[in-house]
C-alpha cells in the first residue's frame, strides 16, 4: 500500500498547492470538496466542532480522491497529535507555535522513539492499515509533514529560530490571529499586516521552508503566491455556503411583491 505524501513532496519542490478550508465538520461536505480539483483540504479541529471521530470520518471520505487532507488539531498536544496520526493523517497543521521550543515539541510528537515521543500503537491503527503497511514505523517519519502556524507578535520575533527547526516542513501564517496580535483585530488587510505577511512569506522561502497562508480575497491570494507562498487556502466551505445562500435569497427578494412577505408553505 502506497504511503507517499504527495503534498509534502510538492511543497518541498516549491510547487504551489491551492487548498480549501473545511469547517462544517461534515464528511459529506468533505467528500463533495474532494471531487473538486483542490490540491489540499484543511480539516479544521481548532475552530470547527470536530472531534477525533468526525476527523476520522472526513479522512475516510476524502481518501478515494486526489486532494490531500491536512488536519489541524485543536492544539499542539502530544496526546491529541498521537490520535490524529493514528487515524491516518499524514500532514498536520499545528496552531499557535510561538517559539522554536514549541516547534521542537511538535516534531518530537510526530516521531516514534528513540527520536521522539509518539506513542506506539501502529498495529491497531488506521495509519498502518492495521499492520498491512510493511515496516510502517520505520517509514512513517519520511511521509509525515509538519506545518506550524506563526500567528502572533511573539512568533514573528522568533521566526528564524522556528523556521530552522529540523523536522518542520512548512510555516503557515495565520492572518486573523496575527492581525489581532498586531493591534488590528478583524482587519487582516491592514497595510501594516499585509507588509508583515509579505516579509514573512519571503523570509520563510529564503530560508528554505514552504510558506503557507489562508487568503480568501483573490487579490491577496495572488499576491501571496507572487511573494513565494507554496500552499495557499483560497476559500472556506462555511463562507461559500453563506454567500451562496445569501445570493440565492437576494435573487428572489428582488422580485416585485415578495420583499417582507412570509412564506405561505
Amino acid at each position: 500500500m502506497k504511503q507517499k505524501n504527495r503534498f509534502k513532496e510538492a511543497i518541498s519542490r516549491g510547487e504551489v498547492q491551492i487548498g480549501l478550508w473545511l469547517s462544517t465538520a461534515s464528511s459529506y461536505i468533505a467528500e463533495m470538496a474532494a471531487t473538486c480539483d483542490y490540491d489540499w483540504l484543511l480539516i479544521d479541529g481548532e475552530h470547527a466542532p470536530n472531534n477525533v471521530q468526525t476527523l476520522l470520518a472526513q479522512l475516510q471520505a476524502v481518501a478515494p480522491y486526489p486532494a490531500h487532507p491536512v488536519v489541524r488539531p485543536l492544539e499542539g498536544d502530544k496526546a491529541l497529535l498521537k490520535q490524529v496520526l493514528d487515524i491516518g493523517a499524514q500532514t498536520v497543521l499545528v496552531p499557535m507555535v510561538d517559539t522554536a521550543d514549541d516547534a521542537r515539541r511538535m516534531v518530537n510528537a510526530l516521531r516514534y522513539p528513540p527520536h521522539g515521543v509518539r506513542g506506539v500503537g501502529a498495529s491497531i491503527a488506521r495509519a498502518s492499515r492495521w499492520s498491512r503497511v510493511p515496516n510502517y514505523m520505520a517509514q512513517a517519519e519520511e511521509n509525515l509533514c509538519l506545518l506550524v502556524q506563526v500567528e502572533s507578535r511573539k512568533a514573528l520575533e522568533n521566526l528564524d529560530e522556528i523556521i530552522d527547526v529540523e523536522g518542520v516542513d512548512g510555516v503557515f501564517i495565520g492572518p486573523a490571529d496575527l492581525s489581532a496580535s498586531l493591534g488590528h483585530p478583524d482587519d487582516a488587510g491592514h497595510p501594516e499586516v499585509t507588509a508583515i505577511i509579505e516579509r514573512t512569506i519571503r523570509r520563510i522561502r529564503e530560508k528554505g521552508k514552504a510558506p503557507g497562508i489562508l487568503a480568501v480575497d483573490p487579490v491577496m491570494a495572488r499576491k501571496c503566491v507572487e511573494w513565494g507562498a507554496t500552499f495557499v487556502a483560497v476559500a472556506v466551505d462555511t463562507m461559500l455556503f453563506i454567500d451562496a445562500m445569501d445570493n440565492a435569497l437576494a435573487t428572489y427578494k428582488n422580485i416585485s411583491g415578495t420583499t417582507g412577505k412570509k412564506n405561505s408553505y
